[in-house]
């Protein structure tokens, strides 16, 4: 239970004003409520505190001598899952939206905190306190942009709501763990995705114009375990473009600063975790990272098809390889792109070994990206366990 005593408050933040992490600011809209106060702790671009917040939540830290606490953060269990009748429109099989569903319809919570977009555009997000399954449905499929999800924070307190559901990234969700005490609630439940590689909306555009072949009919896309990015467009059509035809040196600058310096691509700080880079094709990735994690999931458990995770193959070699690539912006021609994304994908590493290809591949990137722009943020803004994982490669100057 948080308190419920009275909290300090501050203006927020006029629009146009450069935030408190100015250019590494990922727009999670603290800064647009009065907890602006606190935002010097709360911000992960500020004030990088993991390990003291996993405590706050989930009773410890992670164990840096345990492989798996190192890369997937504190948690109880992991499986691989989808739903047995998935719901139309949803971006996989729908299994954070029907999360939210139950919670509603039994009165768990009184609102869910989740990103809807605007009636002019797809992919501007609208974050809304739902109170509704409807309005539940109406935030499915991913947003693959800058969202300022916790803006709507002021309105839960004004509500008097004290049961409540909170659906966010990493740095949404570090800022409302350092906030959490100050919201009087009686109950919070956090449902986190993993997240990486996030864009304004500008950039965006310019990515799916870079990237597809259609880009004014993409619904969603995301990057896939075949090592190619899927784009789903309006007609049903799944567009796939491998990874290493990815025009780099044109998008080298398109992702936001913030997603080039961060290190929670796994939600650390969330009590249940549903993304998909764990499991196989086809599958969501499930991390239960604590009690309220495992009541979550308990409410749908008879409404999924579960399997264990796997990991099988070596992601050194081809995380190695990509590191210089990267860094130097190479494009390889698409016949070579993807002749190369169909042996990675036969030979490559699969289940849990790729979700360390992808957090390696991101936290060496991000790393070097740190160390050049913002060198005097780079000891205290790294966590020890992505220290531990970069460590494990030769990295360029």
């Amino acid at each position: 239970m948080t308190s419920t005593a009275p909290h300090k408050k501050a203006k927020a933040l006029k629009p146009n004003s450069q935030p408190p992490a100015k250019a590494l600011c990922s727009e999670c809209g603290l800064c647009d409520t009065y907890y602006i106060h606190y935002v010097k702790e709360a911000c992960a671009f500020l004030n990088q505190q993991i390990p003291q917040l996993e405590t706050q939540t989930h009773g410890r830290s992670r164990n840096l001598d345990n492989d798996d606490d190192v890369y997937f953060g504190v948690h109880q269990k992991m499986m691989a899952a989808k739903k047995k009748q998935p719901i139309e429109g949803a971006q996989w099989t729908g299994i954070v939206s029907t999360i939210a569903c139950e919670m509603l319809d039994r009165n768990l919570v009184e609102g869910v905190i989740c990103v809807q977009n605007t009636k002019e555009d797809r992919f501007q997000p609208m974050p809304v306190i739902a109170t509704t399954k409807e309005e539940v449905l109406a935030a499915r499929v991913n947003k693959p942009t800058l969202s300022p999800n916790l803006s709507v924070l002021e309105q839960v307190e004004k509500s008097g709501m004290k049961r409540l559901l909170v659906i966010g990234v990493g740095c949404q969700i570090q800022a409302l763990r350092a906030v959490e005490k100050q919201l009087g609630l009686e109950k919070l439940y956090v449902l986190g995705t993993p997240c990486v590689d996030n864009v304004t909306r500008a950039g965006l555009q310019k990515f799916l114009e870079t990237t597809s072949n259609s880009p004014d009919t993409v619904v969603h896309y995301e990057f896939m375990q075949d090592f190619r990015i899927h784009f789903k467009h309006e007609d049903g059509r799944i567009e796939k473009v491998p990874f290493f035809g990815l025009k780099t040196n044109q998008l080298k600058d398109v992702f936001a600063p913030s997603c080039m310096s961060c290190f929670d691509y796994v939600n650390s700080l969330a009590d249940l975790v549903v993304g998909y880079m764990g499991a196989p094709f086809g599958w969501q990735w499930i991390v239960v990272r604590n009690s309220l994690g495992e009541e979550m999931l308990d409410l749908v458990g008879d409404l999924l098809d579960t399997q264990p995770v796997n990991s099988s193959g070596d992601r050194h070699q081809a995380v190695q390889q990509g590191i210089p690539a990267y860094d130097k912006g190479v494009t390889l021609p698409m016949w070579a792109a993807k002749l190369m994304g169909v042996v990675i994908d036969k030979i490559g590493p699969t289940g849990l070994e790729y979700a360390r290809f992808s957090i390696d591949s991101h936290f060496t990137r991000n790393y070097l990206y740190v160390k050049r722009n913002y060198p005097n943020k780079l000891e205290n803004h790294v966590p020890s366990f992505a220290k531990k994982i970069v460590g494990q490669y030769k990295l360029p100057d």
